[in-house]
């Protein structure tokens, strides 16, 4: 049995030394595991597999777990930027390390890198030994990103249906005053984080729109602003090579023919030039109001 079945089998990300050694493993076997690679030695006692993710790597080193958009990506939630691990610590961690080095003690001077959240957790047996619950997670991405950000991290769970209608409850009932006016914008109906991004520009620009609204002869469109204009949220994972960018012609066509004027707004638009996207929409909803109705 190789290393990665085994931790695959026992469900586990992370081992201790004495319950590898409990399982019959002897420090020779963990030292040529981890010369060939096949293991890493994270921290004093703790092993994870060599093909472990960075950002969970740094958690285990500095002796905490994977938190906030770290730990929510971890689920395969929608999280704007993950480049900085986010890292949370319990009250009594104690022997903290650099995220770099495990020989090399943490200090506030050589924590740069990470981000690390010591709050209080709402279910602090929850989650797994990588990374807290995401509930949790949650909270502390209210506590700590830009509001329509963690407002899309939010949907995006609901979405995937990882987490339970009610936990929007729980999770608003650990934040403070300030934030509770963020909670009558949670939309599940969102497929994906940039959506809701879209949909609360969109909104905050005091437009009008729909989403996940079905056109007959179309389908269903990501947004209907002012019932007019189609905005579709496109990222290259779905719309990248030739076969995908001809089916959307062929919606965009369809669109015009029911007199729908579209518009397909760029990921990195709606995330860091929101000012662009909104331009855009006004630009058309502008101009179909110039337009004569012509029939053929």
């Amino acid at each position: 049995m190789t290393w990665s079945e085994y931790f695959e089998r026992n469900n586990r990300r992370v081992f201790e030394t004495a319950e590898l050694t409990a399982a019959g493993a002897s420090w020779r076997t963990l030292k040529g595991a981890v010369d060939h690679g096949d293991l890493v030695r994270a921290r004093r006692g703790h092993y994870l597999l060599g093909s472990a993710d960075r950002h969970s790597l740094e958690a285990v080193r500095v002796g905490g777990r994977l938190a906030c958009i770290s730990a929510a990506a971890d689920a395969g939630v929608f999280a704007f930027d993950d480049t900085f691990s986010h890292i949370h610590l319990d009250a009594t961690a104690s022997r903290l390390r650099t995220p770099q080095d495990r020989r090399q003690r943490l200090t506030a001077r050589n924590r740069e890198g990470v981000e690390l959240h010591w709050d209080r957790l709402l279910q602090p047996r929850g989650g797994s030994e990588v990374a807290v619950g995401l509930v949790d997670a949650l909270v502390q991405i209210f506590r700590c990103q830009e509001p329509n950000f963690a407002v899309a991290s939010l949907d995006n769970a609901l979405h995937q249906g990882l987490i339970p209608a009610r936990s929007v409850h729980t999770i608003f009932g650990a934040l403070p005053e300030s934030l509770q006016v963020l909670r009558p914008l949670i939309d599940p109906r969102s497929e994906a984080g940039q959506e809701t991004v879209l949909r609360l520009i969109v909104r905050a620009a005091g437009l009008e729109c729909e989403i996940q609204v079905t056109i007959d002869g179309v389908g269903r469109v990501d947004m209907l602003v002012e019932g007019c204009v189609v905005v579709e949220a496109d990222s290259r994972r779905f719309h990248e090579g030739w076969p995908a960018q001809a089916r959307d012609r062929a919606r965009d066509r369809e669109l015009a023919v029911r007199e729908y004027m579209s518009y397909r707004a760029l990921y990195r638009d709606i995330m860091f030039f929101p000012e662009r996207v909104i331009a855009a929409i006004c630009g058309l909803l502008a101009a179909r109001n110039r337009f004569r109705t012509v029939i053929l």
